[in-house]
């Protein structure tokens, strides 16, 4: 019979380490109606156990009532709960003392919990996960995660021999939350959460919430106390806060952090967040960028999946430093005046054994059903949007990135995959809504709800869709039936106008609306026109090899086509490698091929870039008015037969005026007319085809004076020298006189 003061069933079910409060058998108890404390323990490994009071002088020998490690000691004449130490003799004879995690009250509070099952604890992520903390004077970790159907979790790691027998868990109440503060558990530690399922399997996880993890191929997350960074981007974010992004010029420079610039191309040749932000923010700079947008930088184990396939959504990817070091790249990008965005990526989650599939045992963040809760062209897990915790778990996991980081914006991913539950798949593959349809009703509301949140505490962060179909009012309120993003990437502006541009010029005059249909739609979402890293792998080539013709004729017709991506109304974005014409795809494991920059094309499409950028910063026709039918007009879009158009773009003061001159073929025209809205005179300002970009130098180097002929719909017009495959940039005079004659 077990010597115990302990209910024996209890007692068994610690030893078999399936208790869902292993604080109601182990720690100090009081023991009724005699007057006497108990105080019990459970070490496997242990011979001999001595309590140790913490704060006075008094020690009690334990005894080991059952052999297979549970130990109990009856303090006779004392009702007084004390701190106390466990001083413990393994049977190697090693010896150690440590303060009794199962002597501490819980710490997550009832009504944490409560607004975290209802879905609205917004920084959950300072609640669950590990967090260093202090208790009662005393230095330790506290563990909390979110597993509610499983039998028993335990924290495992080095400090325990990953047993999980050792720091067992207790679930509070109903909320499915588990919680332990473990005591000399400090920075660095590694661990992840073993978990007993309903079916009695044992499954070792990786911390949902975790801020740090090792580097893959290890998965264990590691204590990291995220604060105490000292930011010095106070003005940026005073400025980025209280102004219009929707009115500034956003030019964007898509980057992977893995293979813009390596120290080799060994399988972690990579240079660090440190490092990278020294280079990368002096590089951006020069190139006149307003922002850059990473990849994924969350935690991922496979390094093809370019970070899409997310197993820790709160931790930083090891491969390039720890949470500071990235802390430090985002400071330095503010402190040069550089936004930083990130892919972030809500839709779908991998399989991976230690990440978030079946985490407890079941469907817990994914539907059950493959038919909605998997992509199979993926090999992913969905997200149950309609699950409160779930949700509670992105929408605090974007406010997080906003909020530890300083992050300016998030571009979401795939969100045609989530608004669809026939997304990618079959007939019979996917559940029909509650109407009938194909909407993805939860995905839906979990959308508006999240940019909701996001613009109450950051109002002047971009929240950018990645949608690629006609769902309509994606950037539009909530309230008017909108999802509420702030921008939508142009993917039909981006299909299009790469298959126009990837056709040899002698077949562009049949298929002119390829370049001018983007028009009809170009206001009705908050667009940015992309180019971005999808464009440039998996056999689609690269952009200069996209280009038909010889040499000299890809390098111009890419220049022509940056020249119209820069005048189309919306925001640019360009993925790195771009700037310069690489010809390779983009190969995640290497690095970009710098040393085209010795050839002279290579630097001087970099040097075109960079002159477009600054163009575009510097004329507000080009940036004001982006999202609006005022700030666009066109010439003429009818020239099917040369393959040339020519628009306006307006600025909010209509004096800040441009015309732009497409012209997609390689044959260059005297004396070119197009309509001119002024009778005044204008300069070209801007030519792709000026010989120091590599052009052939044909343009307009004297003034242009409008005649009165009236031409496409203007009372005036004027005669141009048009370029071969290029795009020349005209600009207004108007001085004092000018301005009152032509109000």
């Amino acid at each position: 019979m077990m010597n115990t003061t302990a209910n024996i069933d209890e007692v068994f079910k610690v030893i078999n380490a399936e208790h869902p409060d292993p604080f109601s058998v182990l720690g100090m108890h009081r023991l009724e109606p005699e007057n006497g404390m108990a105080v019990r323990a459970f070490l496997p490994n242990a011979k001999e156990i001595i309590v140790e009071e913490l704060f006075g002088t008094s020690a009690y020998q334990m005894e080991k009532v059952e052999d297979r490690g549970f130990f109990e000691a009856v303090i006779k004449d004392r009702s007084d709960f004390f701190k106390y130490n466990l001083r413990v003799t393994d049977y190697e004879g090693n010896s150690f003392t440590f303060c009794d995690p199962y002597c501490f009250l819980p710490v997550l509070s009832d009504y944490d919990l409560y607004l975290f099952n209802e879905g609205n604890n917004h920084k959950i992520y300072e609640k669950l996960g590990a967090h260093k903390m202090t208790i009662d004077g005393i230095e330790g970790t506290l563990f909390a995660v979110w597993a509610p159907c499983a039998k028993r979790v335990s924290v495992v790691g080095n400090f325990n021999q990953w047993d999980g027998r050792r720091h067992q868990m207790r679930v509070r109440g109903n909320s499915g939350v588990w919680e332990l503060f473990i005591p000399g558990i400090g920075q660095g530690e590694i661990y992840k959460y073993e978990i007993k399922t309903p079916h009695n399997e044992l499954y070792i996880k990786a911390d949902p919430y975790a801020f740090y993890s090792e580097l893959r191929p290890n998965t264990a997350s590691i204590v990291y106390d995220i604060d105490g960074y000292e930011w010095n981007d106070a003005d940026w974010m005073r400025e980025r806060d209280n102004s219009n992004s929707f009115e500034k010029p956003i030019s964007i420079y898509e980057v992977h952090l893995g293979s813009w610039k390596r120290v080799s191309n060994d399988e972690n040749g990579f240079h660090s967040y440190r490092e990278l932000a020294d280079m990368l923010v002096e590089y951006v700079k020069y190139m006149g960028y307003t922002h850059i947008e990473l990849l994924p930088i969350a935690e991922h184990p496979f390094d093809g999946s370019w970070g899409y396939q997310i197993t820790g959504y709160y931790a930083v990817t090891s491969r390039y430093g720890d949470p500071k070091d990235f802390m430090y790249f985002v400071d330095k990008c503010h402190q040069n005046g550089i936004g930083v965005l990130i892919d972030w990526v809500p839709a779908h989650f991998p399989k991976d054994g230690h990440g978030l599939a079946r985490f407890d045992g079941t469907a817990l963040y994914e539907h059950y059903d493959p038919k909605q809760g998997e992509h199979p062209d993926w090999g992913t897990h969905i997200f149950n949007y309609g699950r409160n915790e779930v949700k509670n778990f992105l929408i605090s996991n974007a406010l997080f990135w906003l909020d530890k980081y300083h992050i300016d914006g998030l571009r979401v991913d795939a969100v045609a995959s989530m608004l669809y539950l026939d997304y990618g798949k079959k007939d019979g593959e996917w559940i029909p809504n509650r109407w009938g349809g194909k909407e993805n009703v939860d995905a839906i509301e979990f959308m508006r709800q999240l940019n909701s949140t996001v613009f109450q505490y950051y109002p002047g962060v971009m929240m950018t869709a990645e949608e690629s179909t006609s769902w309509a009012l994606v950037t539009k309120p909530p309230f008017t039936g909108g999802l509420g993003f702030s921008y939508k990437w142009n993917m039909g502006w981006m299909n299009d106008f790469l298959r126009y541009m990837s056709m040899d010029s002698v077949y562009r005059k049949y298929h002119q609306n390829l370049i001018t249909f983007s028009l009809m739609y170009a206001f009705s979402e908050n667009f940015i026109l992309v180019l971005s890293h999808d464009e440039v792998v998996h056999g689609k080539c690269s952009m200069i090899e996209k280009m038909p013709g010889d040499y000299w004729q890809k390098f111009a017709g890419l220049r022509a086509s940056y020249g119209y991506l820069y005048g189309h109304p919306g925001k640019k974005l360009l993925f790195m490698g771009g700037e310069f014409a690489q010809f390779i795809e983009w190969n995640y494991k290497q690095s970009l091929d710098w040393f085209l920059l010795d050839y002279d094309m290579h630097k001087k499409m970099q040097d075109y870039v960079r002159d477009l950028n600054k163009l575009y910063r510097s004329e507000k026709a080009l940036y004001e008015v982006d999202f609006h039918y005022e700030g666009f007009e066109w010439i003429d879009c009818n020239d099917t037969e040369h393959s040339i158009i020519s628009f306006m773009r307006k600025g909010k003061d209509w004096h800040d005026s441009l015309i732009f001159v497409c012209n997609f073929t390689p044959v260059p025209h005297d004396d070119y007319r197009i309509g001119s809205p002024f009778n005044t005179t204008y300069d070209e300002i801007f030519n792709s085809d000026w010989e120091k970009y590599g052009g052939s130098n044909v343009g307009n180097f004297e003034p242009i004076k409008a005649e009165e002929i009236s031409m496409h719909n203007k009372p005036y017009s004027m005669k141009l020298r048009i370029p071969p495959l290029a795009t020349i940039v005209l600009k207004p005079r108007f001085d004092e006189k000018d301005k009152s004659r032509l109000k």
